[in-house]
Order: structure tokens, then sequence, then C-alpha cells
């Protein structure tokens, strides 16, 4: 899918009836600071569409953005690392949760975003077993392959791939577009 139109529809903490219109939903998750937001504006081809901070925490709601009047993309707030109190990373946390494990919200795919330079964490592997639980469709963004040394490159991604599992990772650059073809068809042919 060739995207025309990317537009910002509103941020939602809560029940919100924007995601009663069955209109698809590809959803973006990741630790703090990992590039959530980085990454949908560069696939959009968009700079400032999903407000980017190196703040870790800076997205507080679930941001919601309209792609060629057809689908949504949403961005979650980052899990893990946050520069805010823990009674508000615990609220960040029910949020996530309930975006995904409710019954009403269906995602045709999630975009589960790792630091391809650190590979996934423990929290990463636990968010991609909660949502092979809930039997979610997820994809692996492993973002920043441009931080990763050419001799490690490769040594790097089959780390990752092995600690996934069965997953398809996506070798990705926010910053370059390198990946940023095959990344796509994965996430908007469907």
């Amino acid at each position: 899918m060739k995207i025309i139109s990317a537009k910002f529809v509103r941020g939602i903490s809560g029940e919100d009836k924007i995601f009663d219109n069955n209109i698809p939903q590809i959803a973006f998750i990741g630790r703090s600071n990992v590039g959530k937001s980085s990454t949908i504006n560069s696939l959009v081809g968009q700079k400032n569409l999903a407000k980017a901070s190196s703040t870790p925490g800076r997205t507080q709601e679930i941001n919601v953005f309209m792609i060629n009047d057809r689908l949504y993309l949403v961005d979650l707030p980052g899990y893990g690392f946050a520069k805010l109190s823990k009674q508000d990373r615990q609220w960040l946390q029910e949020l996530i949760n309930w975006y995904f494990f409710s019954p009403k919200h269906q995602q045709r795919r999630v975009a589960l975003i790792i630091d391809a330079e650190i590979g996934p964490t423990v929290d990463d592997l636990e968010m991609i077993q909660a949502l092979d639980e809930h039997r979610k469709e997820v994809v692996i963004v492993a973002n920043k392959v441009d931080k990763i040394k050419k001799s490690e490159y490769k040594r790097q991604l089959e780390s990752i791939k092995a600690k996934v599992g069965s997953h398809q990772v996506f070798p990705y650059s926010a910053k370059t577009g390198a990946g940023g073809k095959e990344l796509s068809e994965a996430l908007f042919d469907i």
C-alpha cells in the first residue's frame, strides 16, 4: 500500500468510540525510547506526525493516526523504563493491557519495536509472550540497525531471531529508512 495521506486523529486514554468503526488497526509497541514514533514518521514519510522525544515516557496516551482514510496506525506508550512515577508507569501499563487484551480491540498487526543493537530485553520477551497468548499477529521491528557495526550485523540479527522465536524480524532504521520497503509491505499490505 502506498501511503498518500497520514494525519493525527486523536490521543485516547481509555474508553473511546474511535475503534467502534471496524477500521483496521496496526499497533506499534516497544520499550520507552526505542523509536516507535520515529518509525511511524519514517514509514509514512512525515517528520513530525508522531511526536518523538529523547525523554523516555513522552507518549502517555494511545495516539491514533489515519492512513489513506482506511487504516489506523496506533502508537502506544512505551513500557519499561520511563521518567515517570511508579504510579504513572503502572497506569500506562494498564492502558497498554486494556488496548491489547480487551476483546473489543482487534489489531491486524502488532509491530513490536526493539533496539537492534541491544536486542530483545526481558520486557520485550514478556510483551511478545503476552501478545502470543492473546493470538496477536506480531512482527518484530529491529530498529536502529544503522548503529550496528557491519562486522556484528549478521550475528546480531541471528541472535535476535533466535530469541523471538517464530516471529518475522525486520531489520530497520528509522533514521536512514533502510528496510522500509519490506517493513511497509509486511505491515500495510493487508
